[in-house]
């Protein structure tokens, strides 16, 4: 008796393991520009804009029965942003320019949820929280820093499912890191750990299109 219920409690842990459903998905878009400023005062202030450009990355999503899923994301942008600033420390009181070269890394924990309409569509929205690691490097200097903030989205799409293990996906979404940008970064040429005293959260709003492989069920 106790070798039967034994045997059916493995039966039944490896329905539970074996029997859920494992999706990996690939994303790659574009970012639209974002303005980052903030005025401290009349003689500290920068205004600055994240360019547009190409992100990519992937993400391993778990599915949940009648609920959803859940998914670790790793997406990834190499950009720019030319930056108008002052600052008396900084700057010795004259306006200066730079375009910084910028690296943004988001790495995020989705929730989504899936409102399957037909065997092939398959709408879903969601949010997502976590963190931005953003490195800054001043080409005029080669001086370089990183930061890293708490991150936050929201996103909205469509699987399209092509055939029975792989699909299509289209996605708008809304990233932002809370005061990213500013004295962790230091606008300027000065040396480690001098930066300017106010702060700007940043706001990226994007599409990305990838594909969908569903690896296990």
């Amino acid at each position: 008796m106790k070798k039967c219920l034994f045997i059916l409690l493995l039966t039944g842990l490896s329905s539970v393991v074996f029997g859920q459903e494992i999706r990996i998905n690939t994303y790659g878009g574009y970012v639209f520009k974002d303005r980052v400023d903030s005025y401290y005062s009349s003689s500290s202030y920068y205004d600055g804009q994240i360019q547009d450009g190409g992100r990519f990355g992937g993400g391993i999503e778990y599915l949940i029965p009648d609920r959803g899923g859940l998914e670790l994301q790793y997406l990834r942008q190499n950009t720019n942003a030319p930056t108008v600033y002052l600052d008396n420390i900084l700057s010795g009181g004259q306006v200066q320019q730079t375009n910084f070269d910028l690296r943004l890394n988001w790495l995020m924990l989705n929730g989504t949820r899936y409102f399957r309409v037909s065997e092939q569509l398959e709408p879903f929205a969601g949010a997502a929280l976590g963190m931005g690691i953003f490195s800054l490097t001043n080409p005029s200097t080669n001086n370089e820093r990183s930061t890293t903030k708490l991150a936050y989205s929201a996103r909205g799409g469509i699987n399209v499912w092509l055939l029975e293990n792989l699909a299509f996906r289209a996605q708008a979404s809304l990233f932002s890191a809370v005061q990213s940008m500013g004295g962790g970064f230091y606008f300027g040429t000065g040396g480690s750990g001098v930066g300017l005293n106010s702060y700007s959260s940043m706001f990226q709003f994007g599409f990305d299109g990838g594909l969908v492989f569903r690896v296990g069920q």
